[in-house]
């Protein structure tokens, strides 16, 4: 077979295969990770300037998120870009080249280099250069790139709630300075949509990419004293997102993006109507096909070519013959082997009989003939080839299965001295002191294994008398020991993942071990020897192979002994002890099935580990109502601030005074942002605020037409108002008050701010 290594980018349509285990699931719905939102040339829709005249004014909705431009007649915005910015080196071109909105997703050269205009999860501007940038490329686009002195069309810019001073100031001073504008005038983005969807008396709450506010409305007029601000938008729930999924998959071989977080929160995301209660039924079985939602990531697999079934049959038939062949020789071999040594074993008793009426001198002769020192010599061989013929026989021709046991061994030459005996007594002394050695050691051994069946047994007898005197304390101590018995099976997995990083303590005290006994200069105490090796003639130097060794067989030896121990106390558990269920087993608790933890982190199916595809997924379940939650109760994701609703109760039940007041604005509470766009928002946020509110109070609440746009078009709207030029700040004013001056009106900040 042939293994290929293939980077697989399956469509956005596609489904699963079906697992290779056997499930009876259908395959599941696989969303795929979005790509980086790079969408090419853009053409430029120069026409708008030919359309336009001097009071035509140019509308930019300056958001953190998205910056939105266009033309004050235009029904939507012309431009939606990214404020990003990326700048590399070209060598080749021996050039600066520079990359806006998009285009700045080019390729992994110029995403490498972007910049952001904002303050990372703020709607404050912090890097000039770059809005600089993005006002280039957005004026360009607009058809104003041959204008030679300045854009000369009024501007139009939305701003945040409270925007600072210093950052007002800059747009300023940029836009005069830089593009020489005419005029220009600032709103809040959220007043703008309110007002473009007839609003003139309500509650605006304006959830956007970088914070929510909070804007009472009375008679078309902000009351800005009584604003508040969570922080808390779209950037931080994505953020958010990031960090629990980074949490979940601490070794996910992919790469997560702040892009394709945010997709994440704005395609799967929801809000709960029931939290807690949800939470706690979020991964139960029932349903989690529908409730987990699967994000697969590009992937490398690892392809098998595989051989057709015909190609696979001539091979098993090549091994079968080829096996067979060398069965037969080998059976042949044993056959030639086993006749020679009973020719050999003939020889042998034939020369053994000769020699028992034959002289001294003539026995000698013939021993030396077939190099024999003595008779003893053989009959030790005459007595091993017997042996192993019947031993040969009985393998290979099918003689007795029950061969003779072996006869009790003797050791006669211990008993004499040593000045009897010649050097070849000697030796042959010496070798059955050593046979001797060997059949006491296993004398000993059978008898301590008997000595430790007879402890086990009694061991087993006084288990038995302590549960049968004492059942609750027999059962703690049980409950103690499997306790126990969890504690080194945890251990043990936590050491064998160790080994397996090598960044890890264990694999560098292994190397470190494996170093110095390779090493040319060993340590200090083989130094002392010289060159000589003497390792091993110290007992803890044998420590080094237990230290060292990752064998298969002393890994599974001590695994067996473990398990076999804990499946022990479970079984006894299971027997006395009420409370304990086959659910509380270590083989219940493991099986995938049964497991919270898989079903947190794998969903309703098994997992392969193996399997590229499955590595590079990632399961979306309770993260789907936990992120958008965090608006309701801030303290989820660490914010010491109160909930939207909490924080819309204060402003109507403290801050207004007025039942008249207070009517007025719950009788029209306007949603605007993306942040509100959430599936159930709506009826959340209802239900909870009408717990706070007085039981006689009237509570109506509506979202803008389009949460995205409207506050483009309502600025737009405001640039096509006649009394519009009076609220802007002209050119001459700039230039006569300076950069801090503004000009107050209901759609925008008070100058004190």
């Amino acid at each position: 077979m042939t293994i290929q290594s293939v980077r697989v980018f399956e469509p956005a349509s596609a489904f699963s295969q079906t697992s290779r285990r056997s499930s009876p699931k259908p395959p599941p719905h696989i969303w795929h990770a979005s790509d980086p939102p790079f969408k090419g040339f853009q053409p430029a829709p120069s026409d708008g300037y030919k359309q336009s005249s001097t009071s035509t004014a140019i509308v930019i909705d300056n958001g953190s998120s998205l910056v939105r431009a266009g033309w004050s007649f235009d029904k939507s915005p012309r431009l939606s870009l990214p404020a990003n910015v990326a700048r590399y080196r070209d060598r080749k071109l021996n050039r600066t080249c520079m990359y806006v909105g998009y285009d700045a997703y080019a390729d992994a050269t110029t995403r490498g280099q972007i910049r952001n205009a904002f303050e990372p999860g703020s709607s404050i501007v912090a890097n000039w250069d770059v809005m600089e940038g993005v006002l280039d490329y957005t004026f360009l686009k607009l058809g104003l790139g041959t204008v030679e002195e300045g854009i000369g069309r009024p501007i139009v810019m939305t701003e945040p709630v409270a925007n600072l001073g210093y950052s007002r100031k800059t747009m300023t001073e940029l836009l005069f300075e830089c593009y020489s504008a005419p005029s220009v005038a600032y709103g809040i983005d959220a007043l703008l949509s309110y007002r473009y969807n007839k609003g003139k008396n309500g509650l605006v709450i304006s959830s956007s990419h970088s914070s929510t506010h909070v804007i009472p409305v009375l008679d078309s007029k902000p009351i800005m004293s009584s604003v508040s601000r969570l922080n808390w938008g779209g950037y931080h729930g994505a953020e958010y997102l990031l960090k629990l999924l980074k949490l979940k998959y601490p070794t996910f071989p992919g790469k997560m993006t702040d892009y394709q977080a945010q997709e994440m929160v704005r395609d799967h995301c929801y809000i709960s109507q029931d939290f807690d209660g949800e939470m706690r039924r979020y991964l139960d079985w029932t349903g989690l096909e529908d409730r987990d939602h699967l994000i697969q990531y590009p992937f490398t697999e690892h392809v098998v070519v595989e051989k057709t079934e015909e190609e696979l049959a001539k091979i098993a038939e090549r091994k079968k013959e080829s096996g067979r062949r060398l069965q037969e020789q080998a059976a042949k071999m044993r056959l030639d082997k086993l006749v020679r040594k009973e020719q050999e074993l003939e020889y042998f008793k034939d020369l053994q009989q000769r020699l028992a009426n034959q002289t001294k001198k003539e026995i000698k002769r013939l021993l030396d003939e077939d190099e024999f020192k003595d008779e003893a010599q053989l009959d030790r061989m005459i007595k091993e080839l017997d042996k192993s013929v019947r031993k040969a026989r009985s393998k290979d021709i099918g003689g007795t299965d029950n061969p003779e046991e072996e006869e009790e061994q003797t050791f006669p030459l211990l008993d004499i001295p040593d000045d009897q005996l010649d050097e070849a007594g000697l030796k042959q002394k010496r070798h059955q002191r050593l046979m001797k050695s060997g059949v006491e050691a296993r004398a000993r051994a059978k008898v301590e294994k008997e000595q430790e069946k007879a402890r086990a047994a009694e061991e087993e007898r006084r288990d038995e008398e302590r549960r049968q005197d004492d059942l609750n304390g027999w059962l703690e101590g049980k409950r103690a020991a499997r306790a126990a018995y969890l504690q080194k099976i945890k251990e043990r997995d936590r050491l064998k993942a160790d080994l397996g990083n090598r960044k890890s303590l264990a694999s560098q005290m292994r190397m470190k071990t494996l170093a110095n006994l390779a090493s040319d200069q060993p340590g200090r105490k083989r130094r002392r020897g010289g060159d000589d090796d003497n390792f091993g003639a110290n007992d803890d130097d044998w420590g080094v192979y237990r230290t060292v060794q990752t064998g298969d067989q002393s890994e599974d030896e001590e695994e067996e002994d473990l398990s076999a121990g804990l499946k022990n106390v479970e079984a006894q558990l299971l027997q006395y002890d009420a409370t304990f269920t086959e659910n509380n087993t270590l083989e219940a608790q493991s099986d995938w099935t049964k497991s919270l933890l898989h079903a947190f982190l794998r969903g309703p199916r098994p997992f392969d580990p193996e399997s590229q595809k499955e590595a590079h997924q990632i399961h979306l379940n309770v993260e789907r109502i936990r992120v958008p939650e965090v608006v309701f109760q801030p303290a989820i994701a660490g914010l010491d601030q109160a909930g939207l609703v909490e924080i819309v109760a204060d402003i109507i039940n403290q801050r207004f005074t007025s039942v008249q007041d207070r009517d007025a604005l719950l009788k029209d509470v306007f949603l605007t942002g993306g942040n509100t766009l959430f599936q159930g928002f709506d009826e959340r946020f209802s239900r909870d605020l009408r717990t706070v509110l007085p039981i006689e109070a009237t509570l109506s609440i509506r979202r803008a037409g389009d949460s995205l746009n409207d506050a483009w078009r309502g600025a737009a709207q405001w640039a096509r108002e006649p009394g519009f030029g009076a609220l802007s700040v002209t050119r001459e004013e700039y230039l006569e008050k300076g950069p801090e001056y503004l000009k107050e009106h209901n759609r925008g900040n008070p100058a004190a701010v």
